[in-house]
C-alpha cells in the first residue's frame, strides 16, 4: 500500500524514456513527487494503515445482497478463433486479454493462475499453453492480478521473442523472470516497434507495488493500440480522471475501449483506484470511442459488490441511453470482431 506521509505527496520533478517520442504537446514528463515516486498529479493516491484496517474490518452493507448473487460469468471453451486472421478482441478474464490487428499478436495483462488469497471464479477459455506466435504482451502495472509471474514465464517459455512492454521501471521487475526483450515508456510515450502497430502507453489513475514497502516505485497506466485501420484503448486499473478526455482528444477514432467496471466498492476506499459502472460509462464518454467493452470483473471477487452488479447496472445505462457509443458485454472466450 501507499501508506499516507508526513507530508502530502506533490509533484516535484519528471521524467521519460529519453529514447522514445512523447506524443502529447507540451508535456513535461512522467511526474514524481518529493520521494521519487511516481504519482497521478490530479489525485494522488494514498491510502493510510487506519483505513486499511477499516475496509477490512467493516462490515459490508451489500453482504446479503452478495451472499443471494450466484451469477457467474460465462466461459466459451473454444479456442478456434486462435487460428482465425482476422482483427478480433477476446476476453480471456479479469484484465486479460487477446488482441490481434493485421495478424499481429497481442495479449494484455496475462494472468491465468490464481492469486495467493483471492480465490478464481472463472476458467480460462482456452489452455495457456496455446497461446503460441504472441507477438507483443502488454502489462499495465506491477499488481499481482496484472503482473502474474508463472504467466509470465510460461508465455515467455512458448514465445522466446515476444516483446513486453511495461511502464518505467517495471522492466526491472520483469527481466528478473524471463528473458524476452523488454521495452519500458512514460506516460504519452510511444514504444519502438518493427511491425505494422503503434502502441503508446497511456496514464490511468492508479498506483503499483508488489509489496507494503514498494509503493509506486513502478509505473502503472494503459495501452492505445493502433494498426493502420484500427484504434483500440485499453484502460488498465484506473479511478476516474481528466485522463480519458485528454486520451479522446489525441485519439479521436478509437473503434472500441475496454474499461475497467468493478471492484469500485466501497465507493470511500476504491474510488481511487477503480471505477464502477457509472464513472466507467463517463470514461466512456470522454473517450469519445464507437464501442465499449467491460472489464474487471467476474473472476476475482476483490471487493464488496456482488459480482454479478457490474452488468446489471451497465445494461440498465445502456437502456436508458447514457453510453454515446456501443455498449458489447463479452462472455470469456467470445470474439469481438473488428
Amino acid at each position: 500500500m501507499v501508506f499516507k506521509k508526513k507530508t502530502k505527496p506533490v509533484v516535484k520533478s519528471y521524467t521519460s524514456n529519453p529514447g522514445l517520442v512523447t506524443i502529447k504537446p507540451g508535456w513535461p514528463g512522467t511526474p514524481l513527487d518529493q520521494n521519487g515516486l511516481f504519482i497521478y498529479a490530479e489525485s494522488p493516491t494514498v491510502i493510510s494503515f487506519r483505513e486499511v484496517l477499516k475496509y477490512m474490518f467493516q462490515r459490508n452493507p451489500q453482504r446479503q445482497e452478495k451472499k443471494a448473487d450466484s451469477w457467474r460469468i460465462a466461459v466459451r471453451s473454444n479456442e478456434d478463433w486462435l487460428n482465425d486472421p482476422a482483427d478480433k478482441v477476446v476476453w480471456l478474464g479479469h484484465a486479460s486479454f487477446f488482441v490481434q490487428l493485421s495478424g499481429i499478436r497481442i495479449l494484455i495483462d496475462p494472468m491465468f493462475g490464481r492469486l495467493p488469497i483471492v480465490k478464481r471464479y472463472s476458467a480460462l477459455p482456452v489452455a495457456p499453453g496455446k497461446f503460441l506466435n504472441v507477438d507483443y504482451i502488454l502489462v499495465s502495472h506491477a499488481h499481482y492480478d496484472h503482473c502474474d509471474k508463472k504467466s509470465l514465464q510460461l508465455l515467455s517459455a512458448n514465445n522466446p521473442h515476444a516483446q513486453i512492454l511495461v511502464g518505467l521501471k517495471l522492466d526491472q521487475l520483469i527481466s528478473k523472470w524471463v528473458n524476452n526483450p523488454i521495452l519500458s515508456a512514460g506516460w504519452y510515450q510511444q514504444y519502438r516497434l518493427d511491425s505494422a502497430l503503434t502502441i503508446t502507453f497511456l496514464p490511468s489513475r492508479h498506483w503499483a507495488n508488489r509489496n507494503p514497502f514498494d509503493g509506486n516505485r513502478t509505473l502503472w497506466g494503459s495501452f492505445m493500440i493502433q494498426s493502420a485501420t484500427r484504434c483500440i484503448y485499453f484502460g488498465g486499473d484506473s479511478g476516474h480522471g481528466s485522463h480519458f478526455h485528454t486520451i479522446g482528444t489525441l485519439f479521436p477514432k478509437i473503434d472500441v475501449a475496454l474499461i475497467g467496471a468493478g471492484a469500485y466498492s466501497p465507493a470511500w476506499f476504491m474510488g481511487q483506484h477503480h471505477q464502477d459502472p457509472y464513472d466507467a460509462v463517463k470514461a466512456f464518454n470522454a473517450l469519445g470511442a464507437a464501442r465499449m467493452i467491460p472489464f474487471h470483473y467476474g473472476t476475482f471477487d476483490s471487493a464488496d459488490e456482488p459480482m454479478g452488479e457490474p452488468e446489471v447496472i451497465l445494461n440498465k445505462l445502456n437502456h436508458d441511453n447514457a453510453i454515446s457509443g456501443q455498449l458489447k458485454i463479452l462472455e470469456l472466450g467470445e470474439t469481438f470482431s473488428l
